[in-house]
């Protein structure tokens, strides 16, 4: 394996020496918030909110701003970014803390066969397990570089210091050899110090409370404590820019910096809604991307992978379902570039919460006019169940609020949903009114819901091709002893007996 190796790496450099006459593949710097929302950064209009160096690589490069991933919880959505497949496409690992199956490639290990140094610092690919029974001996983003700490500002903030831990990466770098590595922040998931936004200078009248929330001090309060997470992290990327400039490799580095999905509260992450799924996307690289662009194609995370493979001088792989961004990079244009105008969504099982570990399957489809989405078991709870605590939308004061004051906010975070849902997101971006029963509507909904399952029976989707039991076989394997879900899940034996 490692003569292999060696011959592939050997053939890939002298193939780019005989074209450009140097190694010209870019080294490769991914960033990647956890749980961040798309519309929370300086560049896309936000300003209570603040995001200089984000900014700065949107300015410097490109901004995209129809980012999508195709499952908003984070290890469905970064395994879509190592694998280059949407997650229904992906066996267990289209459950989130379920198992990475070693079957499926992976970007970094492919770099790595074509002589690219691997590296990763804070949260690769999880939760889940990719060691006992995959079979992989390290984390599918890379090896860690972990070991340096800092103090932080707020309880909650992880104390690792991404931006030292990438510097100890460079020094340690070949001279001449390009690296890839992943930047995986903590924040802004939580949980939070509560309090810690108007400590550290947040004004409550600043923030911007959407429709799907009640707009008090107490949810107020709690966005802003997710602001100064999003700034922390925000701060580690001006740092890692910095180390690149100084090594003299700034321009010689695509910079990729995106979120795994929306922001942790109730209708946002995990549930499948525009803010949801909707992801920031910015990238920066001096020698191979204008400055100043704005692209609308709609792109996928699953698209990142086989951009990676096409710039170091090799083929994405034959498992890859994404479309490399390449042409659209190298684009001197802003605006619609391929016309790419369509996007798939969906989820299997989160978290744990409902009998017999089942979860809330949904598939949709987003088109820059429509929001089209098919809810298969409308009769579960979308965010689990009432008595188990609404497990798949994170513990939080804006959560505590709505359940205990009930009314419209509570039934648009947790009752039940209709079976198919319909949103023109050119007005109704936030997606609170359901057109889909509106007589003008219907023949829209007929359409999209064609579409969407035509292109699902493409993709093999188990679900599309009526194998959908298949995803009931997926274990959890995450940590069951949730307050309140052992107690519950004990009674439902029992009734069973």
């Amino acid at each position: 394996m490692q003569c292999l190796r060696f011959l592939i790496f050997t053939f890939a450099a002298c193939a780019h020496s005989l074209l450009f006459g140097v190694d010209s593949r870019p080294n490769i710097l991914f960033i990647i918030f956890d749980d961040w929302g798309w519309q929370h950064a300086g560049a896309y209009g936000c300003d209570w909110v603040k995001t200089p160096n984000f900014d700065r690589v949107a300015k410097e490069g490109t901004l995209f701003k129809n980012a999508f991933t195709s499952n908003p919880k984070c290890s469905p959505c970064r395994a879509s970014i190592l694998t280059g497949r949407n997650t229904w496409q992906l066996e267990e690992a289209a459950c989130h803390n379920g198992l990475f199956p070693a079957k499926f490639a992976v970007y970094p290990d492919l770099l790595e066969d074509v002589g690219y140094t691997i590296g990763l610092t804070g949260k690769g690919w999880g939760p889940g397990d990719f060691k006992t029974a995959a079979g992989r001996t390290r984390n599918p983003a890379g090896p860690g570089f972990d070991e340096a700490k800092m103090p932080t500002l707020a309880k909650g903030i992880s104390v690792k210091d991404y931006a030292t831990n990438f510097q100890s990466f460079l020094n340690r770098q070949e001279a001449g050899r390009p690296f890839c590595f992943w930047m995986g922040f903590s924040e802004p998931h939580r949980a939070y110090e509560e309090g810690s936004g108007l400590r550290l200078g947040k004004k409550l009248s600043d923030v911007k409370v959407p429709g799907y929330l009640p707009d008090n001090e107490v949810i107020r309060g709690d966005l802003a404590d997710y602001a100064i997470e999003v700034e922390w992290a925000d701060a580690h990327i001006g740092r890692a820019l910095k180390m690149l400039e100084e090594k003299g490799v700034l321009d010689d580095t695509l910079v990729i910096v995106t979120s795994d999905h929306g922001m942790p509260f109730p209708r946002v992450k995990g549930q499948i809604y525009e803010d949801g799924f909707h992801l920031p996307l910015a990238m920066r690289w001096g020698k191979g991307i204008r400055p100043g662009r704005v692209v609308e194609d709609f792109i996928n995370v699953r698209d990142l992978a086989p951009t990676y493979l096409e710039l170091a001088g090799i083929r994405p792989h034959e498992q890859m379902t994404g479309r490399s961004l390449v042409n659209i990079l190298r684009s001197e244009k802003s605006g619609w570039i391929e016309d790419r105008r369509v996007m798939l969504i969906g989820k299997e099982r989160h978290d744990l919460g409902r009998p017999n570990d089942w979860g809330y399957p949904v598939r949709a489809i987003r088109t820059p006019e429509y929001f089209y989405s098919h809810n298969y078991n409308p009769e579960r709870w979308p965010a689990c169940n009432p008595e188990t605590g609404f497990g798949n939308t994170d513990d939080s004061p804006t959560k505590r609020w709505i359940t205990e004051n009930k009314g419209p906010f509570y039934d648009l975070a947790f009752s039940y949903r209709a079976e198919e849902e319909l949103f023109d997101v050119r007005t109704d971006p936030e997606c609170l009114k359901n057109l889909v029963n509106s007589p003008e509507h219907r023949d829209i909904a007929a359409k999209l819901r064609k579409q969407l399952d035509d292109q699902l029976i493409d993709e093999k989707d188990p679900r599309a091709l009526g194998q959908e039991s298949v995803f009931d076989t997926y274990k959890y394997l995450g940590n069951r002893s949730r307050k309140g879900y052992a107690e519950w899940e004990m009674r439902q034996e029992e009734k069973e007996r």
